[in-house]
Formats: C-alpha cells, sequence, structure tokens
C-alpha cells in the first residue's frame, strides 16, 4: 500500500506527523508526504518539520499565495503530475485549507481513494472559504474519520453512507500529547520575561477580523482594553501586520502597552506559552481544541465555529457579536477567578492516528 499525505498549512502539520508515524508502522504500507506550499515560511516549516519528527516532505509543489480559485488551480495541476509518476492506492488530507479541497479533487478526478481525517465540521457560515472546503472534500471523499460527536451527526444529516464514516477523536491532540513534555524544555517564557499565569495569549488571522479596517479597528480596542490589565503575547500573523499597515493602524498597534508582538512561534513553544497562560483570545479553530485539553480558558472572537463540542463540553467561549467592550468583561471574569471548567471530548486520548491506521488497514486487507 502507497499512501500520499497532503499538508499546506501549519495546522497541517500536526495532524499529518502522527498519521506519518501510524501509517508507516503498518505491515506493508509506506506513507509519503506532499507539501503543496500554499502557505509557506522557510524558516517556520522547517522548525514545524524538525519539531513534529517529520522527514523532509518528499515532493515541494511550491504554490505560494494567490486568490483561492489561483491557489486551487494550481495545487491540482502540481499534485496531479505527482499522482500519475506515484499511483498511490490512497490519499490522506488533512483538516480544511485549499490544498485539502484542491487535491481531494485531483485523486476523486484519477480514481485515487480518499481519506479526510477531520471531517464533518460545520460552522453553517458559507462566507468562510474553509466551510466550503469542509463540505466539498466530505462529499466526495471515500473515508471520513471524524474528531467529534457533532461531526456525526452533520454527515448523517448530509445523507453520508454510515459505512463511509468512522468517529476516530481528533489527531492534533495526539501530538499535544506527545509534545507537552517536550515543549517545557523550550525558554520561551523565559526569553518574553513571563511568568506563569501573569499573560494572555492573543492570535487573530482570519480574513473577517483582520482584511477590513472596522475588523482591525476591533483587535486594536481589544488589545487596548486588555492590556490595562495585563500582559498580551502577540505572535502576530503577516497577513495581520500587513492589513494593519495597509490601513494605516501600525503606529496605534507598535504603541499598545503591555503588548508583546512576536514573529509566528515554533510549535513547542507556542504550546508552552499557551499551556501557562491566564487565557487565550483567538480567532484559530485549532487552538479552540488545544486549549480544551489544556485546560485554558479561550475566548474565541468568531461568531461562529465548527467545533462546537470546544464550548459544550471544553474551555472555549464564543463571542459571537464580536464586540470588544463584551470580550473585555469576558477577560476581566477570567481575570478575577472565575473560569469555565471544562473537560476532554470523548476519544481527544493521543491514540487517534492508531485508531485511523488500523481502520485503513481493515478497510484495505
Amino acid at each position: 500500500m502507497k499512501v500520499i499525505q497532503v499538508v499546506g498549512a501549519r495546522p497541517n502539520f500536526m495532524k499529518v506527523a502522527p498519521l506519518h508515524r501510524a501509517i508507516q508502522k503498518l505491515a506493508g504500507w509506506t506513507s509519503k508526504i506532499v507539501h503543496t506550499g500554499q502557505h509557506f515560511d522557510a524558516k517556520m516549516s522547517d522548525v514545524f518539520f524538525t519539531q513534529l519528527e517529520l522527514p523532509k516532505p518528499d515532493f515541494f509543489l511550491g504554490i505560494g499565495g494567490g486568490s483561492h480559485t489561483e491557489v486551487t488551480a494550481k495545487i491540482m495541476v502540481a499534485f496531479e503530475k505527482i499522482v500519475e509518476a506515484e499511483k498511490p492506492d490512497l490519499i490522506i488530507v488533512v483538516g480544511d485549507v485549499t490544498s485539502t479541497l484542491a487535491c481531494t479533487l485531483v485523486a476523486i478526478k484519477m480514481g485515487i481513494k480518499v481519506a479526510h481525517v477531520e471531517a464533518g465540521l460545520r460552522s453553517f457560515d458559507r462566507s468562510m472559504p474553509e466551510e466550503l472546503n469542509r463540505i466539498l472534500t466530505d462529499s466526495v471523499a471515500d473515508y471520513l474519520f471524524v474528531t467529534e460527536e457533532s461531526g456525526m451527526q452533520h454527515l448523517k444529516n448530509e445523507g453520508v453512507a454510515d459505512e463511509r464514516v468512522f468517529f476516530s477523536g481528533n489527531v492534533m491532540i495526539d501530538s499535544l500529547v506527545r509534545y507537552q513534555e517536550k515543549a517545557k524544555t523550550t525558554t520561551i517564557l523565559e526569553d518574553l520575561g513571563l511568568a506563569t499565569c501573569d499573560y494572555i495569549v492573543m492570535t487573530m488571522h482570519r480574513p473577517a477580523n483582520v482584511d477590513t479596517k472596522e475588523g482591525l479597528e476591533s483587535i486594536l480596542e481589544l488589545i487596548e482594553l486588555s492590556s490595562k490589565d495585563t500582559k498580551i503575547i502577540f505572535p502576530i500573523h503577516p497577513r495581520t501586520r500587513a492589513h494593519m499597515e495597509k490601513f494605516g493602524l501600525a503606529d496605534r498597534l507598535d504603541q499598545a502597552k503591555n503588548l508583546i508582538m512576536t514573529e509566528p512561534l515554533g510549535y513547542l513553544e507556542f504550546i508552552q506559552l499557551m499551556s501557562n497562560a491566564t487565557a487565550i483570545l483567538t480567532d484559530s479553530g485549532g487552538i479552540q481544541e488545544e486549549t480544551t485539553y489544556l485546560g485554558v480558558p479561550c475566548l474565541t472572537f468568531r461568531d461562529s465555529t465548527e467545533r462546537p463540542i470546544t464550548v459544550t463540553l471544553g474551555t472555549n467561549q464564543l463571542l459571537s457579536d464580536l464586540d470588544p467592550k463584551k470580550t473585555y468583561a469576558a477577560l476581566v471574569e477570567i481575570l478575577a477567578g472565575k473560569v469555565k471548567k471544562g473537560s476532554i471530548p470523548p476519544l481527544w486520548d493521543g491514540k487517534a492516528a492508531e485508531r485511523i491506521a488500523a481502520q485503513l488497514a481493515k478497510i484495505f486487507a
């Protein structure tokens, strides 16, 4: 059995790393990694591959940026050549980035079986490109591996046959479980002059939040309010920084008190930063899951989430009205010790990749 696994953006690395190890352990199976380069920073990609103990990608497509349509088309053309040459038996895609959908379409058109890991998640907001990627990928992929119970129900509602769907748990948590102790050996807290629980972490990169002046002004107001009470560590996404400059807001960002901005961080450093934070302010999907596992309060600055179990069972609060003052009020509650207690969802136990590999071995036996 020859398997190709696709990564296109940083969140994919944490999901493919445990899958690659689990597939390689199956007798007679080989796993190769294709990095589309959809999101690519040479320094950060190298750090992630090293920290997650991934081999150098077997193929790097070097796609780079562009419109969603342009990136999808470029990935499909380049990936088709890889599939023609390698003739894999199975292609595994993870998550919901453009690479996920583009490589799925190539595989299906070429008659290659596709497994989608992290299937069934739905925000019900079709203005999000990721939502369209999720829906379209799930509609054509052969095997759907689901992280949380809501995903099972969504796929059932969409008429997906039960034999295509498997409740496997969360492979992103596999990486977190594996590297949580190793993350403690990093010096990120000392480097930034931080003590445990004397800061919050912010990440903001969603187009809805950072591509408009209004969205950025809301983020700035949130920073200015929150930094009165605590330090804010902000590993700033290049997209966010670029738009701050575009709309003439960079000076206001730079002048914010108690704000420590950094470049995007390595995986281990970021785990350590999250683990010791009082709270996280984010618009990321994966961070909602990681904070739920870590038991760290999370305030999600979005009007919907495709990961509802992080709200119903975990430590996440969805701030759907996108009001900086209300978000700050929720943060003040956390800083005062009124913390939402969560629990770890079913099968978020560090063994999801093993279950997926075992199921695939059974399917292809």
